[in-house]
């Protein structure tokens, strides 16, 4: 069963927190379908949290069609988003990776801004486009580089008249 921590200093919404984990567990194999969910009871009294608070976070995990709600039953996991699963040779690589890097003196921010701009190098969006369009911590979007670019060149469409200045393309 799922166990939820609750960063009341993060900035994300609580019941995103929950969503968050409960899609983490999902992926790492740690729930499967059949397994049921703590109840609300159970995560209230474990996190001292809003009933209603947990309630919205099963709802939307329903909505997205990862659990089932039964009533007087419990919650139960529909399916699972598992591909690698807790104990693949690529986490252990990606734990000796962590390691190294917190002994190097990166910060938990260090590290996930260093993974995050790999990740975005190597994976594509539904468009085949590197990265993603998303609005970062500073609310700008997209993806660029300190030159205000796209990976291909192009000036991104938030920067351009910065960069227009003297510059053909």
């Amino acid at each position: 069963m799922v166990e939820y921590r609750i960063d009341r200093h993060s900035g994300v919404a609580t019941y995103v927190q929950i969503v968050q984990q409960t899609k983490q567990a999902l992926r790492l194999g740690m729930l499967r379908p059949g397994d049921k969910l703590p109840t609300a009871r159970e995560v209230v009294e474990a996190t001292a949290i809003n009933p209603n608070t947990v309630l919205k976070a099963y709802r939307e995990l329903e909505r997205d069609g990862l659990v089932e709600a039964r009533r007087g039953v419990g919650t139960f996991v529909r399916r699972g988003l598992s591909t690698a699963p807790a104990d693949s040779p690529l986490r252990s690589e990606l734990d000796e990776w962590a390691g190294r890097a917190h002994e190097a003196g990166l910060d938990r921010d260090d590290v996930t801004a260093l993974f995050t701009a790999v990740l975005d190098e190597h994976f594509t969006d539904d468009r085949g486009e590197p990265g993603t369009d998303r609005t970062d911590r500073t609310g700008a979007t997209g993806r660029t580089g300190a030159t205000g670019r796209t990976r291909d060149g192009r000036p991104h469409p938030t920067t351009h008249d910065q960069h227009s200045q003297g510059d053909p393309s």
